[in-house]
């Protein structure tokens, strides 16, 4: 199931004291006082309607993590924009060494893992393209892989509202918990 590991936050201080740029003749200094005088300017623009534009200092709050999903999730995280893979594991390099550590999740029928070994088999014994795409193309959806991801905190406001009723309730309210984690997170409005 998705899990979110190693989570990195940066730029935080530095695009709230930046939410105030509009209203400024000169560029601020990057001061404690500053941040705390900007904080409460900030927690205002995200009162602001989503699409209005003063909630833009949130996209420059960045944020990197691992995430550790099942093959399923692909296709969904994909769709979006706000979704920049750093770097993940391969199916295409790794996929045998994949089935043979069951990197599969709880919801993955034995059967199906057994098949899926018996072509990893026939793949070793015989790396030709035939056994590679039927192996490819038999692997269960409930694989697990990971990825680095890089985003920002108004994305991350995005796919909170799209998936936090979804259908998926272990993965992606796992993601939303991650995302009420975050600091600032409630006073920024990230989640509801």
């Amino acid at each position: 199931m998705l899990q979110v590991k190693n989570v990195k936050v940066y730029d935080l201080e530095e695009s709230v004291i930046a939410c105030r740029n509009a209203m400024r003749t000169h560029l601020p200094e990057y001061t404690k006082e500053e941040f705390e005088k900007s904080l409460e300017r900030a927690i205002k623009l995200c009162d602001t309607k989503a699409n209005s534009g003063h909630q833009t200092f949130l996209s420059g709050i960045r944020v990197s993590f691992d995430l550790i999903y099942p093959n399923y999730i692909s296709p969904e995280l994909q769709r979006y924009h706000w979704v920049d893979i750093v770097t993940s594991n391969s199916k295409m390099h790794k996929l045998c060494q994949l089935v043979e550590a069951d990197s599969f999740n709880k919801y993955v029928d034995p059967r199906a893992i057994d098949i899926t070994k018996e072509y990893v088999i026939k793949f070793n014994e015989n790396p030709s393209y035939e056994n590679r795409i039927r192996l490819l193309s038999t692997c269960p959806q409930g694989i697990e892989l990971f990825m680095r991801v890089s985003t920002n905190y108004l994305q991350l406001k995005t796919v909170f509202a799209q998936r936090h009723n979804h259908r998926l309730v272990e993965d992606w309210g796992a993601m939303c918990d991650f995302i009420k984690s975050l600091p600032y997170a409630k006073e920024f409005k990230l989640y509801f």
